[in-house]
């Protein structure tokens, strides 16, 4: 059973499609992190680096965008509006472009991290049941789409109702479609993207042409199928429009769309929220007893799998299988889950037996056949680690419902005590060549104040034999743990009134 249930909020909207009551997917969107991907702008050439073979265009957003020379078409492109035109694939960028040039370009990858969005001008339309390439001419079928009768059809198909001298894909949801439904959702492309050619032609530079769907109206779109048996939404006005929606594109699923009316938390009604909560954990416990780790690095993300509390004793081959079996289930779910992409780097338990790795090895494509996202597994190398890719096109789910710690700026370490004992005697030193004081006031945090006057107070005595001064020691338990003041104290009567250590 499959259902897509979706938490409407003031500032936010989450959506969970679920699998047999588990968590398969989850998207999130919020007023400062609305999807960029599809958004189509005309800019302007900022820098051209030709030994990058990239350019820098400005579009009207925080950061400049980059362009690489194989996401450019040939030149045509310029005389002829983005027409039918091929790649510039071995030309260099400083022939095809110059600073101050404007240019329509197309979101393909978010920001992520300190890089800003890419773009490529080859724009491409989702609709429904197809996708329209108005640069290039080009039919294509859905790789999911796997019985060779249903692709000769679509494909003849295609070739009827392909706009001249554009491109068109027929998408997975397109299967066992009629040719009047594929025809009107190619027509409302075709449209669009004459409004867009329109506004390029009459709007300033930088500026947006085209602004992708809301998570919820691209959930309709993309996700809600013939297969999905139910779609609640909690917010009134949102369920009304959606259902609105779908009786124009879908009429057949309108009785599957819900309204959530209860007071109560929508995730919690459908046991969501503890299970969402886990997509945040470093260690995922499998049921075996064994755990995957997940690690990420600028990078890469590194997955590292463990036998755990699961030993069994008269076959250790045995143990080790059936953990890297459920781990290789567990880990196709986890990247789906929390929309991981780039390179990844799988540490599965040492296999001796060639089956066993090819078994493994074969579960984890197959485990990944679910996931909408482009994967590849590229197999075992000679340290037994499993190099894949998952395409990557936005941040993780965990860097939007989360952000870097103020205190150990994202590297999840804190300093030891013993280091903060060092940088606090160090301060001592500067302050004592500065001033002739007779015993220094230090307020720290109270896992300090013990730290340093545990042990029959030694720490605090070489402190005192070090310096030569009284040490009075304070926990404020307003400090991070890090933290600590020092105060020159030069009056004695002070000192008798304090409780010296």
């Amino acid at each position: 059973m499959k259902e897509i249930v979706a938490d409407v909020g003031v500032n936010h909207m989450s959506i969970v499609m679920l699998e047999d009551g588990e968590p398969a997917e989850f998207m999130i969107e919020t007023q400062d992190n609305k999807r960029m991907i599809g958004n189509v702008y005309k800019g302007i050439v900022q820098n051209v680096l030709p030994g990058m073979q990239a350019a820098f265009i400005d579009v009207g957003i925080d950061k400049n965008v980059f362009l690489y020379v194989k996401d450019i078409l040939s030149n045509a492109m310029y005389e002829d509006a983005f027409s039918n035109t091929n790649s510039a694939k071995g030309q260099n960028i400083s022939e095809l472009l110059k600073t101050g040039q404007s240019i329509l370009v197309q979101i393909i990858k978010e920001p992520i991290g300190t890089k800003g969005a890419r773009v490529t001008t080859n724009v491409t339309l989702p609709g429904r049941y197809t996708v329209l390439m108005p640069t290039v001419d080009y039919i294509g079928i859905s790789r999911k789409v796997e019985d060779e009768n249903e692709r000769e059809r679509l494909k003849s198909i295609a070739q009827k109702i392909k706009p001249k001298d554009m491109g068109m894909i027929i998408r997975t949801i397109g299967q066992d479609c009629e040719e009047a439904d594929l025809l009107e959702d190619i027509n409302f492309l075709t449209k669009l993207w004459e409004g867009i050619q329109s506004k390029s032609e009459s709007n300033n530079t930088p500026s947006i042409l085209h602004s992708e769907m809301n998570l919820l109206d691209r959930t309709v779109r993309d996700l809600f199928t013939k297969e999905i048996d139910k779609f609640v939404i909690n917010n009134k006005s949102e369920f009304e429009r959606v259902k609105e929606l779908v009786e124009i594109i879908s009429p057949s699923l309108k009785d599957r769309v819900e309204y959530y009316s209860n007071n109560a938390d929508i995730f919690a009604h459908y046991h969501i929220d503890g299970k969402l909560s886990k997509i945040l954990n470093r260690k995922i416990w499998l049921n075996c007893g064994g755990y995957i780790v997940i690690d990420q690095t600028e990078a890469l993300t590194s997955i590292d799998v463990n036998t755990g509390k699961f030993v069994v004793t008269f076959d250790l081959q045995d143990t080790v299988l059936k953990t890297n079996l459920e781990a290789a289930r567990e880990i196709a779910k986890q990247l789906r889950l929390r929309d991981i992409g780039g390179i990844v780097i799988i540490d599965f338990i040492d296999m001796t037996d060639e089956e066993h790795k090819m078994l493994v090895i074969e579960l984890l494509k197959n485990s990944l056949k679910k996931d909408r996202t482009k994967t590849n597994v590229f197999g075992m190398t000679q340290l037994g680690l499993v190099e894949m890719t998952r395409k990557k096109v936005r941040q993780r789910v965990e860097n939007v419902i989360q952000s870097s710690c103020p205190y150990c700026k994202g590297t999840g370490r804190i300093l030891s005590l013993e280091t903060i004992v060092y940088n606090i005697e160090k301060e001592i030193n500067k302050i004592l060549i500065r001033n002739d004081i007779k015993a220094l006031y230090i307020e720290v945090h109270p896992d300090v104040e013990e730290y340093i006057s545990g042990e029959d107070d030694k720490i605090i005595e070489s402190l005192q034999e070090a310096t030569g001064k009284i040490i009075i020691l304070k926990g404020i338990s307003t400090l991070h743990i890090e933290e600590f003041n020092i105060e020159p104290i030069e009056n004695k009567e002070i000192i008798d009134k304090s409780r010296i250590l």
